[in-house]
């Protein structure tokens, strides 16, 4: 299945290349999206236009800074329902967690993992297209919708404790300072905003206790419920945690589910699953993230994948996409054309809305 995003990601696309000098119909037309597609916000339309859209007016008004400075137009409405239940939260860690909660719910490609240790938070974006489209524009994007909101909510002059990215430098510091601050990292392994303990207990200036049962009670009338933990989902998570180690094994998988490995086979073929599918999805997923980002070759990805050597890795990626890691990541730089994969993967997009009839 193919994802989707709400039209409200591309809140001030046609503002924005109106100052740059770049026409905003031109570039929509080149992906097929008009201005009127923009009007609703709420309207779900396929994200890998999207992301050849924010990459085409970077390349277009030569600012690789683009999407960061697309994010200055935005304000917390911009995210729907949920921008009411965000307000009433009382602290910014509630928010993050509802953030990563109801992801799926303004975004369909978006895998935000939150973790918190030693009294900080990191929040990493992974995308997941399903097809090689260039997401350093969506990268950067969500991050700074993301210091956005905590300014809405928390305090206007805030910056992350530090902020990494996945691709090099942009030409020119000043937009990426002005949001994220100065200590910023670039040809990182992942996206990702760290957040101070300080700051995780920062309340919410527009909280108001009396109102939040009601503002939950909202959402959960008017959104769509998040996944919820699933047996596909949990071996899905061990999975991934085992694929570096070499150790994914079925039973070293259900010993971690204190499962056999008989009954793991039973319980994921009664609910339409099998441990091939699930360890076939995950790699699926992790080799797209790992490909989008210049920091892994290709023999590390096969590492961390949990493949004996990089062959073994291209022959099975090619099974699945129908096309060599090299291909992939060169139409992910735009190097050549992109091409929906032959195998549709198992997603996580069943949690997305569905677009409009």
């Amino acid at each position: 299945m193919r994802p989707f995003a709400r039209a409200a990601s591309l809140t001030g696309f046609p503002e924005l290349c109106g100052s740059l000098g770049v026409d905003p119909v031109g570039l929509l037309a080149q992906v097929g999206l008009t201005l009127l597609d923009l009007e609703v916000g709420d309207r779900w339309l396929p994200a890998a236009p999207f992301a050849r859209l924010l990459q085409s007016a970077a390349d277009e008004s030569g600012c690789d800074d683009f999407a960061v400075r697309m994010s200055e137009y935005r304000t917390l409405g911009s995210l729907g329902p949920l921008s009411l239940g965000l307000r009433e939260e009382p602290d910014l860690r509630s928010v993050l967690h509802l953030l990563v909660r109801f992801e799926q719910v303004y975004t369909g490609v978006l895998d935000m993992r939150l973790t918190e240790a030693d009294g900080r938070a990191r929040a990493e974006t992974w995308l997941e297209f399903g097809e090689p489209v260039p997401v350093r524009q969506v990268e950067d994007l969500i991050a700074a919708n993301t210091v956005g909101i905590v300014r809405a909510l928390v305090r206007e002059d805030w910056f992350p404790a530090a902020a990494s990215f996945a691709h090099g430098p942009p030409s020119d510091l000043a937009a990426f300072s002005r949001t994220f601050g100065e200590r910023l990292r670039f040809g990182a392994d992942a996206t990702a905003l760290v957040f101070a303990g300080h700051d995780l207990d920062a309340p919410v200036v527009t909280s108001d206790p009396s109102v939040r049962p009601y503002a939950h009670q909202y959402l959960e009338s008017v959104l769509p419920a998040p996944e919820g933990t699933a047996l596909a989902d949990r071996v899905g998570f061990v999975v991934e945690t085992l694929l570096p180690l070499g150790q994914c094994s079925l039973e070293s998988v259900g010993l971690h589910l204190g499962l056999s490995p008989r009954l793991l086979q039973q319980r994921l073929a009664d609910d339409g699953d099998s441990f091939s599918t699930v360890v076939h999805a995950t790699r699926g997923r992790l080799a797209e993230r790992y490909l989008t980002a210049d920091r892994f070759s290709q023999t590390e990805i096969a590492q961390l994948l949990g493949f004996a050597a990089p062959s073994a890795f291209s022959r099975w990626f090619r099974q699945q996409f129908g096309r060599s890691p090299s291909e992939w990541r060169a139409a992910v730089r735009g190097e050549a054309a992109p091409v929906i994969p032959l195998q549709t993967r198992r997603s996580s997009a069943a949690a997305t809305p569905s677009p409009p009839e």
